[in-house]
């Protein structure tokens, strides 16, 4: 069973344990979407200033991402290759942190109450399986900081859906 833990004023400390539980989570499962659900809800109850968090896993017969596992209020279904700020993630086969997402050309609107935005794309043996996005209703919400951590996120998860 898993319990709500109270984090401390320590961020190094909070995302390294939240690295130890996501692990904890996924290492006896192997079903990619328990995975990413889990994960969605972990990160949601542990980051602040955040209104949205999931998965959109890229299709590459449609070549688009379509909504996955998240936790948040419902969101744009398809997202085409180099639309958005994650579509270009997959485009740019690389991490994007948007301070002010009025500022990203063709920045997709799922919920009008976003202002920043984080997408970490997920990546196996050169292959896009997906990407991990988060909004936030703060400007500038996500630094190197977060990205950082968020990246570690990612490769634990990709391990356990790859």
């Amino acid at each position: 069973m898993f319990e709500k833990t109270a984090y401390t004023h320590d961020a190094t400390k909070n995302y390294e344990l939240v690295l130890k539980q996501l692990k904890a989570l996924t290492e006896d499962e192997k079903d990619p979407i328990a995975n990413m659900a889990n994960a969605s809800a972990l990160l949601f109850q542990f980051l602040e200033n955040v209104n949205w968090v999931g998965f959109y896993l890229w299709k590459e017969e449609e070549n688009e991402l379509v909504l996955g596992p998240f936790q948040g209020l419902p969101a744009c279904v398809r997202i085409g290759y180099g639309k958005g700020v994650c579509g270009t993630a997959v485009q740019q086969r690389k991490t994007l942190r948007v301070m002010d997402v009025e500022t990203f050309p063709n920045h997709i609107y799922c919920d009008g109450a976003s202002k920043s935005e984080i997408v970490v794309p997920l990546i196996a043996n050169d292959k896009v399986l997906g990407v991990l996005d988060i909004d936030s209703p703060i400007l500038e919400r996500f630094d190197e900081h977060d990205q950082a951590f968020l990246e570690k996120y990612a490769d634990i998860l990709i391990e356990a859906i790859a």
